[in-house]
């Protein structure tokens, strides 16, 4: 009630109300109207992240997104999962860390338990069911890294000199 129905540009308020329900964000920290957050005391978010659209944030377990990393639209964060493998299938939980300057790009699915390196990029519509070397791009299901990320000088954005 208090924060789907904001408009877009009110990324302070929807700041202020995931701080009021115990999550550690930072400074500058954009997170959508229609993301999800589902037990925001678990979840941290690291100067100028983002969480875009239609993100669905399950955080059974902490999930932790580093300073200017962005989950982008229709993205998955699964915290939680059962045990299949017993016949009462408790649930499960392992926390999510996404490191600083990662992109998790749009309608990627990740795992309970998964680190993503720092500055790694997941391609679209990627499932990520083991961990992602920092500084790679991956993509497939399962999430495989095919190439090295490659950060060009010059091209950073200095947000602390805006």
């Amino acid at each position: 009630m208090l924060y789907r129905p904001t408009p877009r540009l009110f990324h302070p308020w929807r700041r202020f109300v995931l701080r009021l329900f115990g999550a550690k964000i930072g400074k500058a920290v954009r997170a959508y109207p229609s993301a999800r957050v589902w037990a925001p005391w678990n979840l941290e978010m690291g100067d100028y992240s983002c969480l875009g659209d239609h993100v669905d944030c399950y955080c059974v377990d902490k999930i932790r997104i580093g300073a200017h990393a962005t989950v982008s639209q229709y993205s998955y964060l699964c915290a939680a999962s059962h045990d299949y493998t017993d016949p009462a299938m408790p649930l499960m939980t392992a926390p999510i860390s996404i490191g600083e300057r990662a992109w998790v790009t749009a309608d990627v699915f990740v795992a309970p338990g998964i680190s993503i390196g720092e500055g790694a990029v997941v391609l679209a519509r990627s499932s990520v069911f083991r961990d992602i070397e920092p500084w790679v791009v991956a993509a497939g299901s399962p999430a495989t890294a095919i190439k090295p990320r490659v950060w060009r000088q010059g091209t950073e954005t200095d947000h602390d000199a805006m």
